[in-house]
């Protein structure tokens, strides 16, 4: 029979292919990436003018300082890290749009838990500026989604950076009413206490989503942001002390 005819070598390799398969599942349970559903369709409906878009993935496992980048992303998300959907295997696909030999965009998506079910929020940006063009769910499992999906909610996002988000803590620090924080401003839409916390985790779905894409497409450009308004808080901790 096949198993007497095994070397030592085969009946090894035998039990280290049983071991992968009783692990893979645990693995693949704690690295859950976003994907657009239908990529061609989706960033052509974003992209009119789009002629070709191109697929790169993201892992901070396969980043030169991804341990340390990882271990960063909780100070700038200003919260722990969610065991399912946050973890550092977890895989990240950002979508570049070309007209012809132009870069015209990039589209990017997270998962972040809601009170409802994952919430998955989507980015389409300026390769440039880094700004906004548009936000909006590719999944939303709320009692408030049809609010959270309002057009006039999600618009009010468009042009902003990451700098908006890093800014607002700086102003939450130093001035909680000033008129230059573009996310104090932010109008939510009608919302009852037991949605709330949906809407709570869409805006850090999308910060969450700028965080990255500063760390994966540009070069950590809102760095002196972040740091001028970590130095705040310290300073009114310190105050407080």
């Amino acid at each position: 029979m096949l198993l007497e005819r095994c070397s030592i070598t085969c009946i090894g390799k035998t039990l280290m292919m049983i071991v992968a398969i009783f692990l893979l599942p645990q693995r693949a349970w704690a690295a859950i990436g976003c994907t657009l559903t239908d990529p061609a369709e989706d960033l052509k409906y974003l992209y009119p003018e789009m002629t070709s878009y191109k697929e790169e993935l993201k892992e901070f496992t396969r980043m030169t300082g991804g341990t340390v980048l990882f271990a960063s992303l909780k100070d700038r998300l200003g919260s722990d890290l969610d065991p399912i959907y946050e973890t550092y295997e977890t895989p990240y696909t950002v979508y570049s749009v070309f007209k012809g030999t132009q870069k015209m965009g990039i589209v990017h998506g997270v998962n972040v838990p809601g009170k409802g079910g994952v919430i998955q929020v989507f980015l389409s940006m300026d390769p440039t500026t880094a700004e906004i063009r548009k936000f909006f769910f590719q999944r939303l499992e709320s009692p408030a989604a049809t609010q959270l999906r309002l057009k006039a909610f999600r618009e009010q996002f468009e042009k902003m950076t990451l700098a908006d988000f890093y800014k607002h803590d700086y102003y939450a620090a130093v001035d909680p009413h000033a008129p230059a924080d573009k996310l104090g401003k932010i109008k939510p839409p009608a919302l009852d206490a037991t949605t709330r916390p949906d809407y709570d985790a869409s805006l850090r779905g999308i910060r969450k989503n700028l965080i990255l894409l500063d760390f994966f497409i540009y070069g950590k450009r809102f760095e002196p942001f972040f740091e001028k308004s970590k130095q705040a808080l310290q300073r009114k901790n310190k105050t407080k002390g």
